[in-house]
Formats: C-alpha cells, structure tokens, sequence
C-alpha cells in the first residue's frame, strides 16, 4: 500500500468517527433546543390558560356583589365575554399540535359559554327586580355548578400541560446529558484515535525509514547495502533506488578502474610516441640541414660551371668569328655554341635556381617550429589596415575592391599574424579573375552559441577558385593549384596553416571553382587567452556541418559559416607558424 493511501486512511478514519460524533452532537443540540422550546412552549400554554380563567372568575365575583347589593343597573360587557373567547381561540392555536389538548380547549369554551348562560339568566332577574328568584337560584347554587365546570376544565386542561412539561423537561435534560456524554467520547475518541494512527505509523513506517535511512549512509560511505525493504510504497521504491545506484556505483568504479588502467597505458604509448615524434624531428631537422647543405656545395659547382662554361662559350664564339672556316661551318658551330649549349646551360642554370629556392623553402619549413612568439594582444584592425595599404600597388594593378569591416582584437604574435593576413590578402590578389572586377573582403564569423575563445575571420574572394579535389592538400607543402598564375614555390599556406596552429587556431577553406574562394582562420580572443575547453571542437564542426547544409555547401560570396573544430577545441583546418620568403611575403596556391 502507497504511503499517501496509508496517510489517507489514517486521516480519514479518525476524521469519520469525529464527524460521526459531531453530528450525534448537533443532533442531541437540536434534542435539546427543541425539548427547551417545547417547555417554554408549555409555560406560555398554562399562563394562557390562567388568562382565560381570570376574567370569568372576576365576572363572578361582581355578579355576586350587584346580587348582594341588589344593583339593577350591573351588566357585564360584551366585549369582556369576546375578550375570553379571543383568549380561548389562542389557547386553541397554542396547543394545535396536541388533539387530546384541543379537545380541552374545546370543553372549556363550552363551560364558559354556560357560564356566560347562567350569569345572563341572574343579570335579567336582576333587572326585572325578580328579588326571590334570585334568592332561590343561589340558595340552589346554581352558579357554582356553572363555575366549578369552568374552572374544572381549566384545571384539567392546565394539569395535562404540566404533566406535558415535566415530560418536556425531563427530555431536555436527558438530551444535556445525552450531548455531554457524546462531547466526552469524541474527546476521548479522538485521543484514542491519534494515540492509534500515531503507533501504526510508527510500527509501519519508522522501523522501515531507518533501514532505508541506515542504506542511505551506507551508500555514503560506499559500504555494502542491507537487504530490500519489503512492501511496495515509496520506502520500498526509494530503496530499491539506493541499491541500483550502489550497483551503478560498483560498476562506475569497476570502470574507472579499467578507464584509469586503460589512461596510464595510453598515456606510457602517447609518451613514447612523443618522444619518437620528438626525435624524429630532430631528424628531419638535421636531415633537411644535412640535405640542404650537401646539395647547396653541388648547387654551387654546377651553377660555377655554367658561368665557366658561358666564358668558354664566348671565347669559344670569338675564336669561330675569327676562324678561317667557311661560311657554312661558322654558322652551324655559331648554331650550336648559341643554341643548342646557350639553351642547355639557361635550363640547367633555372633549374639550379629552382633547387635552391626549394631548399630555401625547406629550411624555412623546418625553422618554423623553433620561431619564439611574442604573444600579447594584437589589434588586428590596425594590422590588416597596414597588410593592405602595403598591397595598394598589387591592389590598383588589379583594378580591384578591398574591403575591410571591424576586426576585434586577438592574442598572439604580431609578425606572425601580420604574415598570415598578408599571405592570405596577397593570394587573394593574385588569384582574381581578370574577365570581372575583383572583389577581396576580410571580416569576422559568428562561432557557434557557448564558444566565447575563439575569433573567428575570414578573407574572401570572388577570383578564379579552387577545384574541390584539390582542397584536401590545399595546406600541404608544395601543392601548387595555379601554378602559371604566380610565382612561387607552394609553401605559403602550409606555414600559415602551422602559424594559425601555434596560436592555439586552425585555418580551413570553402571554395567553388570559377566563383570564389573563402578562407577561415580561427585566433584566441584577447579577452580568453585560456584555449577553449575539450568538447567544443565537436560543437563548432557540428554547427560547421549545419550551416553547410542550410547553405547547400560552400559559401564562397555568402555568408561566412561557423567554424568545424579539431580535437583540442579550436576551428579545424590547419594552421603554421613561420617565417616570411625572401621577398618577405608567402605564397604558395
């Protein structure tokens, strides 16, 4: 049985026996009032009775006195004789409810209407001076016969009333006492009752509370539960609760446990991955060192030996100008000293350069991990300003539109950032469409709700695009997606990508081939410099992911979508830190 039920049945069962004895108590109330009215009914019936016996007992009593006196001139009014009757008619109306009384009533109006006969025979001969017959009707008592009937129906009458409100009365005491004896057992009732409700809860209910209370501390203290409380209320259900929490418990910590072993293994492999990591970077380091100064020594042999041989040319080209050859021979050796060696030594003296420009881009790669950051609040929208007014030469050759909007400010390096915006702006410019005005705009995204580190900017615009195979490796060094467009050797967006990424951000591109391309960039707020929690990197791809899809894919000219984040919680893509080319600007699409 629920508690509420039990609750409800303890209360309800004490409430039915007071209401039961309150309405006893109403009812013996009303006994009573109704037995005191009754009374009060039966005094005012018995004075009624007196006033109607009054006024004959007066008339006769003058009668008497105007016979004795021999007064003709005596009458009694009319009106008297209507006044008892009027008296009568109450008295019948007071006793109604009672036939035997009415009868009465009735009996007694006959009497007083003899009477009035009698008295009105005596007033006659009285005023006929018939003086014997007056004598002889009292000699013959007669009056008194007519009298005694009044006054013994009176009596009559009355001594009902009064055996009536002895019986009235003797009720309203039994019905006083009857309510005192029903106020006594409510009280003590209800004492009973509460003492009863009070020891079936504490029977029922307490001994199970402080069982389920006694699990509950157990619980606390992660010891072993005592068994299920029997019944199936609340107390029960609670401590059926307790002990799937203790098993969830126990499991819980079986897997932390394992999670905890699991942790330190994958910890010991993340170290001894690093520590391989670490040294074969210090490898590739030495190794790009190693290779870029083997090959410089016969970068330089060769490109000595082609300057040796363009000497050897020219003594050569004399000699034949001063030969005494004929003058077809002079012309096919001067063919072959100036075509055929002049266009081998020109490709072997670019390629030569080549080399060195891709051993110069090597370095400059491997350089860029071990560039130290100034890092401090950076006003980007001063920066930008400068990056483009640098540019306003490219800018105006190509006829074309920057716009910046308000850019916040970020934490990190200056000349870092001021690279990458630079980069970024510059392959931009480089990549317009010649056959429409170029437009390059740089403004900031919304990132996603809950994610407050991170800015979010892009540089967008509406030049030739790149292919949707080729952004995969867009951020790989020396990819080259229009390689006839502008110079250089491939590695501009592959040290921005590990610029942004030693900020703590990451860079990822949307791009539709013939339309334009957007380039995002992810930076810590200068107000969170604290990376951002674990778990917003799942958010932002999600959101990225999202609007996406609102925007059908890409969103080269629309409008800038939320950032996708890798695992340490900043927008993902890829980011470099590193140091400029030799013109002091990187490029590399």
């Amino acid at each position: 049985m629920r508690l509420t039920t039990k609750g409800l049945l303890l209360i309800a069962i004490p409430a039915v026996f007071e209401l039961t004895l309150l309405s006893a108590i109403v009812k013996a109330e009303a006994d009573a009032e109704s037995a005191e009215l009754l009374g009060q009914h039966s005094q005012a019936v018995l004075a009624q009775a007196g006033r109607v016996l009054e006024p004959v007992l007066i008339e006769s009593v003058r009668l008497r006195g105007a016979v004795a006196a021999d007064d003709a001139r005596f009458s009694t009014p009319v009106s008297m004789w209507m006044d008892v009757d009027r008296r009568i008619d109450r008295l019948a109306e007071l006793v109604a409810d009672n036939p035997s009384q009415v009868e009465r009533a009735v009996q007694i109006r006959q009497a007083v209407q003899g009477y009035r006969q009698w008295s009105d025979r005596i007033q006659d001969l009285l005023h006929s001076g018939r003086r014997a017959d007056l004598v002889e009707r009292f000699r013959t008592y007669a009056d008194a016969d007519a009298l005694d009937r009044v006054r013994t129906q009176v009596t009559s009458f009355q001594t009902e009333e009064r055996r009536l409100d002895v019986l009235r009365v003797e009720a309203a005491e039994q019905a006083r006492a009857q309510q005192q004896q029903l106020v006594m057992t409510a009280v003590i009732g209800s004492i009973m009752l509460v003492a009863l409700a009070v020891w079936l809860f504490t029977r029922g209910v307490r001994g199970r509370l402080d069982a389920l209370s006694d699990n509950a501390g157990r619980l606390a203290e992660n010891e072993p539960l005592a068994p299920l409380a029997t019944g199936n209320d609340e107390i029960a259900e609670l401590d059926l609760t307790l002990h799937q929490i203790s098993q969830r418990l126990v499991e819980a910590e079986r897997l932390r446990v394992g999670f905890q072993a699991d942790l330190a293994r994958r910890a010991g492999q993340l170290a001894r991955i690093n520590e391989d990591l670490r040294q074969q970077t210090q490898e590739n380091e030495m190794f790009i060192h190693s290779v870029s100064h083997d090959l410089r020594a016969p970068l330089v042999n060769l490109q000595g030996f082609s300057r040796e041989l363009n000497h050897a040319c020219d003594d050569l080209r004399e000699r034949v100008a001063r030969s005494s050859l004929g003058p077809e021979a002079r012309t096919r050796l001067e063919r072959i000293i100036n075509e055929d060696i002049g266009e081998a030594l020109r490709y072997l003296q670019t390629a030569v350069l080549r080399a060195s420009h891709i051993i110069d881009a090597l370095l400059r790669l491997a350089r860029v991990g071990r560039v130290e950051y100034r890092r401090q609040r950076v006003n980007v929208q001063d920066l930008v300003q400068r990056v483009v007014d640098a540019m306003h030469a490219s800018v105006r050759a190509r006829n074309a539109q920057v716009s910046v909007h308000g850019l916040p400010p970020v934490w990190g390096d200056p000349t870092a950032l001021e690279q990458v915006f630079a980069n970024l702006i510059g392959n931009a410019l480089n990549y317009l469409d010649p056959a429409r005005e170029g437009r390059v705009e740089i403004g900031t995204a919304s990132a996603p709700p809950g994610v407050e580190s991170l800015q979010i900017f892009y540089v967008r615009d509406n030049g030739l695009g790149i292919p949707t195979v080729a952004q995969p490796r867009l951020f790989q060094a020396f990819q080259r997606m229009h390689g006839n467009v502008a110079p250089g050797e491939g590695i501009g967006l592959a040290l921005v990508r590990r610029m942004v990424e030693r900020h703590g951000g990451r860079i990822w591109v949307e791009s539709v081939e013939g339309e334009g391309t957007t380039f995002y960039l992810s930076l810590p707020d200068a107000l969170a410099v604290v990376p951002p929690a674990p778990g917003v990197a799942e958010a932002l791809v999600a959101a990225h992911e999202r609007s996406r899809e609102r925007n059908g894919g890409g969103a080269a000219d629309g409008a800038a979508p939320s950032a996708p984040v890798s695992g340490n919680g900043v927008p993902g893509g890829a980011a470099v830190a590193g140091v400029p080319a030799a013109d002091g600007r990187l490029t590399g699409r």
